[in-house]
């Protein structure tokens, strides 16, 4: 997926969620819009480099939106979760996902389950529905590896019992962990953060739920999907 222009800026600091102070190259502090609910954990490096995009409606408040992270090593982090869903929908039309044929109409933002939720992406053909929930991994658990989530999710928890409903009415359910961060080759459930989550997520997999990874190639121009890298629930 191609992103839009980026303007690299200093991080000064990130608060209330939604807000982060940054420093411009004209030395302008400004406050970005940050898209990510999570915690961000091991992904705040103040003083560090960032990369932000220039907001297109003149009316909105906040001009400028934080894309990039980049850890002081040099790698980059996607930490916009508004853009995985995006960057899957463009794999599954590229024939990259190789578990998500497109064999049928994909959509986005489908209402469906028990509990009246939206899934990211449904492929629906003639004989089947495909339900897939997308998420964001960046949150690093130690060299090589990264863990999901990176806060407690409530609703994380909640779309877990929904794929499960859907497998029960006959259909494919497939939790999608999308990891953007460079340098990752293995990802596993933080139990220790979510304990919650991770039996939730264990449960769903006895119960037909479909569990994939990968990781993706990240510059400063675009994010795509590369190469499966394996979940470990050790």
């Amino acid at each position: 997926m191609q992103l839009p222009p980026l303007v690299p800026a200093t991080l000064i600091r990130r608060y209330k969620r939604f807000l982060a102070d940054v420093k411009l190259p004209d030395g302008q502090v400004v406050v970005a819009h940050c898209p990510n609910p999570g915690s961000m954990k091991t992904c705040l490096f103040p003083g560090s480099t960032v990369y932000l995009s220039a907001a297109t409606n003149p009316k909105r408040k906040l001009k400028w939106t934080w894309e990039l992270a980049q850890h002081p090593g040099g790698s980059l982090i996607l930490i916009n979760t508004s853009r995985p869903n995006s960057i899957v929908e463009e794999a599954i039309n590229n024939g990259v996902i190789s578990q998500l044929p497109l064999n049928g109409h994909l959509r986005r933002e489908v209402r469906y389950g028990e509990q009246n939720s939206r899934v990211d992406l449904v492929i629906t053909s003639p004989q089947s529905q495909c339900w897939i929930e997308v998420k964001s991994v960046t949150m690093l658990d130690k060299p090589g590896v990264c863990a999901f989530p990176d806060s407690v999710t409530t609703r994380g928890t909640k779309h877990l019992r929904e794929l499960m409903s859907c497998v029960k009415q006959g259909d494919r359910a497939v939790l999608l962990f999308v990891v953007n961060r460079e340098g990752i080759e293995t990802m596993c459930p933080a139990d220790d953060i979510d304990p919650v989550y991770g039996a939730t997520l264990r449960e769903a997999i006895a119960n037909g739920v479909e569990i994939i990874a990968y990781k993706t190639n990240i510059s400063t121009q675009h994010v795509e999907i590369a190469n499966e890298i394996p979940v470990v629930y050790g």
